[in-house]
């Protein structure tokens, strides 16, 4: 039961959270200042704050359901993420951090030579993590809606009129330092539920112990199914391109780069970012075998009838906590989806003074002014989806995954090819990332409307974003080579 103490503890968090946006607006002079934090953020909280970033409530919650209805494969995941840091660390960090630019997508405009490019990736960036945001938000929002037995809406605008109001005051450092504090609160309070679980079944080795052998602690697959994602090649290998696109071309990420003082201190940040990803999935997949000792095995409590092993968790937060830790773990929900929409809103007010309205660096409060009022736009709209997400009757999963595949994936080809192909048109480019678009169409067909796929079941979910990113890259190849010949038969 959600009492009066859990209440305070709740109701504190938020205002730390607001205060922390209060302090950090004082030396904010500038838009750079703003976007960038003047370019000298530590790396050890830029760090804390990418993985603040990647993870969310859906993480809090998520994982411990999956491991309490599957087992742990999922943590194979962490193969693709330290290949993902690899080659972000040595092919997208370096050349972003020696372009001066300010914004990811200014790169398709020096390469190309052309706006509507980078308009164009910058339109799919909006898109895709409003989307994103929109049911990050509302996921954990309906599980604070049934704990703290309030509407719906309520909840969503709540958590996220909090975080629109310090990312307005404080800009890149309000979103930098409140995911430090986020992040303590989160991975903490998963700490202390694992701690208080394993101690009413006897202690962790005795979890550990029954976990194992009711095959919760399972994680290495080495498959090569294709269809499957708890397999190697899907978890490990297709996953890694996912990551590759989430850390080397979105805005989020580039942003948090460049308020670094120099490459190494990125790269650092970077580092941290998936040791603590990792720390982070490990506990909370060990959560998720701590509860199905605790209910199907150790029968310490028992579980209402029909319950859905996606309740299991937010159950055990009202019913099995101490009075206090019941408002604390609260709060960490609350955190992971503040965290979130914080740095989206911030991201996306970059990306509009820059991508869309050409903000120059040396322009000074009007274009500061300008960014704050895209912060606000930018927090209502991702209410607006969260909203419109609870109106939704079909598998949220399916549509997010669906979405981020179809635009992430094209956005990194298009990077691909900035890179390291030369002489490509920008028509080419355009003609060759509706094509990555349409191949997922034949592959996943469009969930969100019921069109069905016809080349579907083959894939499983992490190889999307790679099926759409190789489309982009091999057509552009293919269009480069064709403009080759029909030169040379003109000559």
């Amino acid at each position: 039961m959600f009492t009066f103490v859990d209440w305070i503890v709740l109701v504190a968090y938020l205002l730390v959270s607001l205060l922390i946006g209060l302090w950090v607006s004082r030396g904010n002079k500038n838009l750079k200042e703003y976007m960038f934090g003047g370019g000298a953020m530590p790396w050890v909280a830029v760090g804390i704050s990418l993985i603040a970033t990647s993870v969310s409530a859906t993480t809090f919650l998520g994982a411990p359901a999956d491991v309490y209805g599957d087992d742990m494969t999922f943590l194979m995941f962490q193969i693709g993420a330290l290949f993902s840091i690899v080659v972000v660390g040595f092919v997208f960090i370096p050349r972003f951090r020696t372009a001066g630019i300010n914004s990811a997508y200014e790169l398709f405009e020096r390469r190309f030579g052309s706006k509507a490019v980078r308009r164009l990736a910058a339109v799919f960036y909006c898109l895709h993590l409003l989307l994103r945001t929109g049911i990050l938000l509302y996921a954990p929002s309906l599980v604070l809606a049934q704990i703290l037995h309030v509407d719906l809406k309520v909840a969503i605008i709540v958590s996220a009129a909090v975080a629109i109001f310090y990312t307005w005051f404080g800009g890149i450092k309000a979103v930098i330092w409140t995911d430090v504090m986020q992040f303590c609160v989160f991975f903490g309070g998963g700490i202390l539920v694992l701690i208080l679980i394993s101690h009413a079944v006897g202690g962790f080795g005795e979890m550990a112990a029954l976990a194992s052998e009711a095959g919760k602690t399972r994680w290495w697959n080495p498959s090569m199914d294709i269809a499957d994602a708890r397999t190697l090649i899907s978890a490990g290998f297709a996953y890694a391109i996912l990551e590759i696109a989430i850390r080397g071309c979105d805005q989020q990420f580039v942003q948090r780069y460049l308020s670094c003082k120099d490459v190494k201190a990125a790269n650092r940040s970077s580092i941290l970012s998936m040791v603590l990803g990792c720390a982070v999935s490990i506990v909370f997949y060990w959560v998720g075998a701590a509860l199905f000792v605790y209910y199907k095995i150790s029968h310490v409590a028992s579980l209402p009838e029909g319950l859905g092993q996606n309740d299991v968790f937010p159950y055990f937060i009202v019913n099995g906590l101490p009075v206090g830790i019941t408002g604390l773990i609260v709060a960490a929900i609350c955190a992971a989806a503040m965290s979130s929409l914080s740095g989206a809103i911030n991201s996306l007010s970059n990306t509009s003074e820059h991508d869309f309205l050409g903000w120059k660096e040396d322009e000074g409060i009007g274009g500061l002014k300008r960014a704050k009022i895209w912060t606000v736009v930018w927090g209502v709209l991702g209410v607006f989806f969260a909203l419109f997400a609870a109106t939704q009757q079909g598998s949220l999963l399916k549509n997010a995954l669906f979405f981020t595949g179809l635009f992430t994936g094209p956005l990194l080809g298009m990077f691909i090819l900035a890179f390291f192909v030369k002489n490509l048109r920008p028509w080419a480019v355009v003609v060759s990332v509706l094509c990555g678009m349409a191949s997922l169409v034949l592959i996943q067909g469009i969930p969100a409307f019921g069109v069905p796929a016809p080349l579907g079941g083959i894939f499983s979910w992490p190889w999307m974003p790679f099926i759409s990113m190789t489309t982009t890259i091999l057509v552009a190849i293919v269009i480069r080579f064709a403009i080759g010949l029909v030169s040379k038969f003109k000559k």
